[in-house]
C-alpha cells in the first residue's frame, strides 16, 4: 500500500519524514527483511538509500556526508548480524563526536518470548556506545525520531540508535508526515558575571596568547569566529586534527594540528608553555595522545576554556571554564578588549618553521613526498581522507588544510577501514569538488569490496595508496619495545589491478613525478583510480 492510498502515515514513515526534514537526503547499510518498511518509507521521503558491501563502511559512507553537509549521517542495518557489522562505526561516531542516526529492524516483542533465530538486545549491544538507544513504540514514532535527532546534534554530537519493530513499522500511526518539527537551540554564550570579566582581563593583558582548538569548534561550524579572534588578538592557533582548517593552515598564525606526532609534540608543547593566556576553543582531547594530559600548569597559567559539555575527563584543567557555544564564547570574550602587539619574540613562526623541517616535506620520494605531491595537485577546495595508521600521523601534520572538514579521519577512535568509504560520502555530497583518499595497504585489503560500491556510484575519487607490505605504525612501536616483529608483515597486492578488475583505474608510481601524472589523470576521469605508491619498508622511522 502506498502512501497516497493510506489513511495515516505508518511508523516508518513517520520517521523518514523527520530525518528528510533535519536535512538527510542519503542513508546507507544493507538491508534485510526486517527493515523493507523502512527503506520503502525512506525512499518515499526523498532518502536515496545506498547500498554497501559491509555496514561498517556505511557507516563512514554516512559521516562523509555529514562532514560536508552538517545533516545527520543514517546507517540502516537488519537485525542480528547487521546491527552486529556496525559496532566498530557506531563506536566511532560516539568517539569522533558524529550525529549518526543507526536505524535497525528487530522483531516484535511478543515474537521473541519464544523466537530466537538472529534475536539479540540491539539495546544492550549499542547502549554504552551511543548517546540513546530507542525502541519505536506502537504510537508516537514522529515524536521519537525528533527525540533521536535532538540527542544526536544538540551539546556534544553523537549517535543515536533507533530500533524498530517489524509490525510497528507498519502501522499507521498518529501523526503529520509535514507536521512540525522542533527547533534547534539557539547559541549561546557565556553569562555575564565576574568569572567572564576575569576571562576579559586576561586577555587584555596577554602578551603571549595562544588558541588550542578542537572537534567542537569544527561541529560548531565556528571557523569564521575562530579565524577572527586569532587574528584580531595575534594569538598562534593549534588545532586538534579534526579541526585543521578552522583557520586556513598557510596563515602565519596557525600552527597545524596536535594530536599523535611526538616530533610534533617536541615543537608544539614548549610553546603551549610559554603562553601567558591559553583558550580552549571546543577543545576535545579525545583526540589527543598522552602526551597532552596535563599540558599546561594552570597554577602557573592562565587558561579560559570553552567547552561544548563539561569538563569530566580531567584530562586537561582550565582556570576558568564556560560550557558555551564556541563562536558566542568567543565574541563574547573579545568585547570590548583593546588588542595588543603579541609573540614579540616570533617564536611562533620560528616553531611554524621548525615544524616543516621535522618532517622532511623536501624528501625526493617517500611518504612526505607523496603527501605534498598530492597536496600540490589538489585543488584548494579539494577534499582529502586518511586511514589510521603510520601515513595518517605524518599527513596529519604536513597537509594544509584551507577549510574545516577537509581532511576527514578517525581522530577518536583510530579505527581502520575509514578513508575510502568517508571519500566517498563527501563525494556524493559535493560532486564538483575534488576527492582523494589516502590509506596503507593494510587498510585498503580491509574494505576492498568497497570498491565495487564506488564502480556502482560512478563516483571518480582518487585512492593514493601508500604499499610497504606492512602495518608499519605496529612495527615501528615494537621495536621501539625491543620485541620481535610479530603479525605486521603481508604479501603483496597488485592494485593496479584490482582498481580495473573493479570497474576503475589503476596505477602504479614510484616517484614524484609519476605522481603527479597520475593524480591529474584521476582528477580528470570519469570513474575512480588507484593509484599505488611503493615507498620503502619502515619509510617512517625517526619521522613521526
Amino acid at each position: 500500500m502506498t502512501q497516497s492510498d493510506s489513511v495515516m502515515p505508518n511508523a516508518a514513515d513517520l520517521i523518514a519524514q523527520r530525518l528528510y526534514a533535519a536535512g538527510c537526503r542519503y542513508a546507507f547499510g544493507i538491508p534485510g527483511g526486517e527493515v523493507l518498511t523502512l527503506l520503502d518509507a525512506l525512499d518515499r521521503a526523498g532518502i536515496r538509500f545506498v547500498l554497501t558491501k559491509h555496514e561498517n563502511s556505511a557507516g563512514f559512507l554516512a559521516e562523509g556526508v555529514y562532514q560536508r553537509t552538517g545533516a545527520p549521517g543514517i546507517l540502516v542495518a537488519t537485525l542480528g548480524p547487521g546491527a552486529a557489522n556496525a559496532v566498530n562505526v557506531v563506536a566511532n561516531a560516539e568517539q569522533d563526536r558524529v550525529p549518526l542516526i543507526v536505524l535497525t529492524g528487530c522483531v516484535d516483542a511478543e515474537e521473541a518470548l519464544s523466537y530466537t533465530h538472529q534475536v539479540m538486545d540491539h539495546g544492550a549491544l549499542f547502549g554504552p556506545i551511543t548517546k540513546a538507544s530507542l525502541r519505536v513504540p506502537a504510537s508516537g514514532a514522529g515524536l521519537l525520531a525528533d527525540k533521536a535527532l535532538a540527542i544526536a546534534l544538540d551539546g556534544q554530537p553523537g549517535p543515536v540508535h533507533i530500533d524498530l519493530p517489524i509490525s510497528v513499522a507498519a502501522t499507521p500511526q498518529n501523526g503529520k508526515l509535514n507536521g512540525a518539527t522542533r527547533s534547534r537551540p539557539s547559541p549561546v554564550g557565556p553569562a555575564s558575571g565576574p568569572a567572564l570579566d576575569q576571562a576579559r582581563a586576561w586577555l587584555a593583558e596577554a602578551e603571549r596568547p595562544l588558541v588550542l582548538a578542537g572537534v567542537d569548534a569544527a561541529n560548531q561550524w565556528a571557523e569564521a569566529a575562530v579565524a577572527d579572534f586569532v587574528r584580531r588578538f595575534g594569538a598562534p592557533l593549534i588545532t586538534s586534527y579534526k579541526a585543521k582548517g578552522l583557520l586556513p593552515e598557510d596563515d602565519t598564525l596557525a600552527l597545524g594540528g596536535a594530536g599523535l606526532s611526538p616530533t610534533a609534540d617536541k615543537r608544539l608543547l614548549p610553546l603551549v608553555r610559554q603562553a601567558d593566556l591559553i583558550v580552549l576553543a571546543g577543545y576535545d582531547p579525545i583526540e589527543m595522545r598522552t602526551g597532552w594530559r596535563d599540558p599546561w600548569d594552570v597554577a602557573e597559567q592562565r587558561v579560559v576554556e570553552i567547552a561544548a559539555v563539561p569538563n569530566h575527563h580531567d584530562m586537561h584543567r582550565a582556570s576558568i571554564s564556560f560550557v558555551s557555544d564556541v563562536a558566542a564564547g568567543l565574541a563574547a570574550l573579545g568585547e570590548g578588549v583593546t588588542p595588543r602587539e603579541t609573540w614579540s619574540d616570533g617564536e611562533p613562526g620560528t616553531v611554524k618553521q621548525a615544524l616543516a623541517a621535522d618532517f622532511n616535506a623536501n624528501e625526493a620520494w617517500g611518504p612526505a613526498a607523496i603527501t605534498m605531491a598530492v597536496r600540490a595537485v589538489l585543488p584548494r577546495d579539494g577534499i582529502a581522507t586518511v586511514d589510521s595508521g603510520a601515513h595518517r600521523i605524518l599527513l596529519s601534520q604536513l597537509w594544509e588544510a584551507y577549510e574545516p572538514r577537509s581532511l576527514l579521519q578517525s581522530t577518536g577512535l583510530c579505527t581502520m577501514g575509514c578513508a575510502l568509504p568517508l571519500a566517498m560520502g563527501a563525494k556524493l555530497a559535493e560532486p564538483k569538488r575534488a576527492v582523494v583518499a589516502f590509506t596503507g595497504d593494510a587498510g585498503l585489503e580491509m574494505v576492498l569490496g568497497e570498491l565495487a560500491t564506488l564502480r556502482d556510484l560512478a563516483l571518480p575519487v582518487a585512492v593514493v595508496v601508500f604499499v610497504d607490505e606492512s602495518l608499519a605504525l605496529i612495527d615501528l612501536k615494537q621495536r621501539q619495545r625491543q620485541l620481535p616483529s610479530v603479525g605486521v608483515d603481508f604479501g603483496a597486492t597488485d592494485f593496479e589491478a584490482v582498481g580495473k578488475a573493479l570497474g576503475g583505474h589503476g596505477t602504479t608510481v614510484d616517484n614524484r613525478d609519476d605522481l603527479t601524472r597520475a593524480l591529474e589523470a584521476a582528477f580528470a576521469a570519469d570513474r575512480f583510480t588507484i593509484i599505488a605508491c611503493r615507498i620503502e619498508a619502515r619509510a617512517y622511522d625517526g619521522r613521526l
